[in-house]
């Protein structure tokens, strides 16, 4: 008894392929290796044939390839076994004119192979049919049942080692049921694609689906094959597809356009007719494994941030995520509907927002993710942990539609910190605020007014959605930049590093509370008295009657101790419009650090930092309506 391995490396996702032919008599998987290395049959044929590789270009599959031939003469059983659980695909060679030799396929190879393979991950097998030159008839009628009762088995194939039919054949079906196996796909005793493969499809469907309307049209079409392949396709050979599924189903094709019915049919079809590696093509190039799960590599490119940079997106990937939004945004009323938001995240394994992003953004007056708020939340992800960002995009297919190597090309790693402060700019477009304060000073309430939310519409919030952040944009000297608000736990003894490090900080006060200031002064005396970070000061709830604080200095004697700006009166007990002058501010002072302590104390900096704001908000959301309605 021989075996032979096939190993082959650097393709795609495959690790290693073994191509391992189990058999009798000796000769007859000998006799194949010598003949497809001589190209003629050998007069004499060894107990065991030297290890050769056939260099990858001289292989359809373009790969290298290893050939190592196993002699039960020369080997131990456990040399056999070890080769078996090394192998990627099994090739078990019979005699067409041996009839013992094929009920040996059954009684003896495929229950050996099972016993030292892994149920879960059960390589695939060939059959070989091997001297087909000494019969006239085939033995494909005793196969099929065998290949009908045993999975694994992807194909069979007859050759003749002496006249050298199918030798190349055989080692190409080998490479291929590893690149292109047919197991993940397919099942055929049912006749229809494996519910794995189904969502993988639909996923790739819904990213190529670019306007949402639930067919592909030519432009679609195009898009998609040139992706996958690199050549679009002519107009007779769209129609003749589209042909195709017409003459097989009734809603495959709508209007001129390729349904997702029509879609997976066409892979069922190329599965059933053989053409495996077009639906293997498609998969990997939107990044599935030969589990059909989405690689790591694919999610999760790599990407480095040296310490003291933020993660931002860049203007391609605010356009792609417009182009998302709009596309789901179906009645064109610039905020997702929670059926509309279900419907952006079909492509996703998982739901990735929860009830409390609708309290960390801009939503409408029915609680609605707006345009703004939507970006916003793009926003907050990146800066705060872009390897998920990466991953939503990723799911999105970003690198896909706007054809770039990886998702990373959708992020901009801002310079370090120090160099800004050096150089007395910045060109951050994201700025962090942590806000601190003893419990019930007000700190929530300073964060849902600046979502434009006043107290009676954030007692509306349940318990279990409340957010500790808050993002939205904020305009100074006409540029639109987002200030991120983060609430920190009034727990200052444990605060880290890490948890510390911001562009501002907030420190809020409630103005009826007498014992509300001390934590504030201690904070500040114990983290921020020799900080670079600019701090301000919030004197909170400011429409209630303000009482004496119990701290040795009043919050006024203190913030001019140490020079900072007097507390800032603020309450969102209002029924009018919130005033934003205060956000405007903060992210003033995150820019413009080295000026804190000197500039920003004359009114008219304000003044100049902040004018215009609300005028250039309007503008830029009329701007999208315009934009939105020209689409």
């Amino acid at each position: 008894m021989h075996l032979l391995n096939i190993k082959k490396t650097n393709v795609c996702s495959v690790s290693a392929l073994c191509v391992s032919a189990l058999f009798e008599p000796w000769y007859l998987a000998t006799s194949l290796i010598m003949s497809l290395v001589s190209e003629e049959f050998p007069d004499e044929v060894p107990l065991r044939a030297e290890e050769i590789t056939i260099p990858a270009d001289v292989t359809p599959e373009r790969v290298p390839t290893h050939i190592v031939d196993y002699s039960e003469a020369e080997q131990s059983d456990e040399q056999l076994y070890q080769e078996i659980s090394k192998a990627n695909v099994i090739c078990i060679v019979y005699s067409v004119n041996n009839k013992k030799s094929i009920e040996k396929v059954t009684s003896h190879w495929i229950p050996l192979i099972n016993d030292r393979t892994d149920k879960d991950s059960r390589v695939p097998l060939i059959l070989v049919g091997n001297k087909s030159d000494l019969v006239e008839h085939s033995s494909m009628e005793t196969i099929l049942p065998i290949m009908n009762q045993f999975q694994d088995i992807e194909t069979c194939v007859e050759c003749s080692a002496k006249n050298l039919k199918n030798i190349s054949e055989l080692f190409y079906y080998a490479q291929k049921a590893v690149l292109h196996p047919t197991g993940p796909l397919y099942c055929p005793e049912e006749k229809e694609l494996k519910s794995s493969c189904i969502k993988a499809l639909t996923r790739i469907f819904k990213v190529s689906d670019l306007d949402n309307d639930g067919i592909l049209n030519d432009n679609e079409l195009n898009f998609f094959q040139r992706t996958c392949f690199n050549t679009p396709l002519a107009p007779q050979a769209l129609e003749d597809v589209k042909n195709v599924v017409r003459r097989n189903m009734n809603d495959g094709v709508k209007d001129n356009g390729l349904t997702l019915k029509g879609f997976l049919f066409l892979h069922t079809l190329f599965i059933q007719r053989g053409r495996h590696e077009t639906t293997w093509t498609v998969l990997r190039r939107f990044g599935y494994d030969d589990d059909l799960e989405l690689t790591q590599e694919y999610l999760f490119p790599i990407i480095k941030i040296p310490p003291d940079c933020t993660t931002e997106l860049n203007h391609n990937a605010y356009l792609f995520l417009q182009s998302v939004f709009d596309k789901h945004d179906k009645d064109r009323d610039c905020a997702l509907s929670p059926e509309e938001v279900k419907d952006l995240f079909k492509v996703f394994p998982y739901m990735p927002w929860g009830p409390d992003v609708n309290n960390t953004v801009c939503t409408n007056d029915q609680g609605w993710i707006t345009y703004q708020g939507y970006l916003s939340q793009w926003t907050l992800t990146t800066y705060l942990d872009v390897q998920r960002s990466l991953e939503y995009l990723g799911y999105l297919g970003y690198s896909i539609i706007y054809e770039q190597e990886s998702q990373a090309a959708a992020i901009t790693v801002t310079r370090n910190k120090r160099i800004d402060l050096q150089k007395k700019q910045t060109q951050r477009s994201v700025f962090r605020c942590n806000v601190l304060g003893a419990r019930g000073s007000g700190k929530s309430g300073f964060l849902q007014a600046f979502l434009g939310r006043n107290l009676q519409r954030q007692r509306r919030i349940r318990e279990d959605h409340k957010s500790f952040y808050a993002i939205s944009t904020t305009y100074v000297y006409g540029q639109e930049k987002y200030l991120l608000l983060h609430e920190m736990m009034p727990d200052f003894d444990f605060l880290s590093e890490a948890e510390l490090a911001c562009d501002v900080v907030c420190l809020v006060y409630d103005v009826n509370n007498p014992r509300s200031f001390e934590y504030c002064a201690k904070v500040y005396k114990q983290y921020f008295i020799d900080s670079k970070t600019p701090c301000v000061v919030i004197a909170a709830k400011s429409d209630l009657h303000e009482v004496r604080q119990h701290y040795s200095l009043s919050p006024h004697e203190f913030c001019r101790k140490h020079k900072l700006h007097p507390p800032q009166p603020f309450t969102c007990n209002t029924t009018e419009a919130l005033n934003k002058d205060i956000y405007t501010r903060l992210t003033t002072m995150a820019m413009y650090p080295h000026m804190a302590q000197a500039d920003l104390k004359n009114s008219t900096f304000w003044l100049r930092a902040s004018v215009g704001a609300t005028v250039i908000a309007v503008l830029g959301f009329a701007m999208y309506r315009a934009l939105l309605k020209q689409r």
